[in-house]
């Protein structure tokens, strides 16, 4: 096992999206680790650098809240921001009032959760590049409030605080809770020069929250594809 970290990540509202939910955002009752691998990536991010989840501590109790938000239904296209970049005539505007569509959120309200992860170094690290030095400057920003993009929870809308402990504490929730299937992460292939392709194969697993731990170690390598 490569270098470990121990955070609290704290919020007012999350939203980890279940992707059997077409138009409608439902979140799941805990964070993927897909999700929680990208907030820790949002405080220090590098292509040889690889988040693990181990344990998903759920420090506050469930509660469910459900909103209503005004989203446009059109996204920029990236041939028209290429053209614009070029100095070609492009329109990269979205009209708020011609595609705009009220949509419906159930998201978690008042979340706090205890994360214990630890990284590993991939093919693409630099040549000098150490897990000494990649643990040490995750520690350094983590500890001076840094990040690369602001840490959230399952959307941009909902910012995370991200602390640094060296102890997590215990979770009031009691029981032996079957979450059901949740989202593992996205596999994303690559061609055979090594690029990243767009698309990705969702893998999942079927956690129990125990006395408010996930122990998501234990079904690393039991996924469902």
């Amino acid at each position: 096992m490569g270098y470990g970290i121990k955070i609290l990540v704290e919020g007012g509202y999350a939203l980890f999206s279940r992707p059997e939910m077409k138009v409608e955002r439902v979140s799941y009752d805990v964070p993927t680790p897909s999700a929680l691998v990208g907030l820790i990536s949002s405080i220090y991010w590098h292509p040889g650098v690889r988040y693990i989840i181990d344990r998903i501590h759920v420090l506050r109790p469930i509660r469910f809240v459900n909103i209503r938000r005004n989203e446009v239904s059109e996204k920029l296209l990236p041939s028209a921001v290429k053209k614009q970049m070029d100095g070609k005539e492009s329109d990269i505007s979205i009209y708020t009032r011609e595609c705009i569509s009220q949509r419906a959120s159930l998201l978690l309200k008042d979340v706090c959760y205890g994360v214990e992860a630890h990284f590993e170094l991939t093919e693409e690290k630099d040549s000098d590049q150490t897990p000494e030095k990649c643990y040490n400057i995750l520690l350094r920003r983590l500890r001076k409030g840094q990040h690369f993009s602001q840490p959230c929870l399952g959307c941009r809308e909902f910012p995370a605080n991200v602390t640094l402990t060296e102890q997590i504490p215990e979770s009031p929730i009691p029981g032996d809770i079957d979450l059901g299937y949740m989202l593992y992460d996205l596999q994303y292939q690559k061609d055979q020069n090594g690029k990243s392709l767009d698309a990705a194969e969702p893998r999942f697993y079927r956690p129990h929250m125990v006395n408010g731990v996930i122990d998501v170690a234990k079904y690393a390598g039991g996924l469902i594809c």
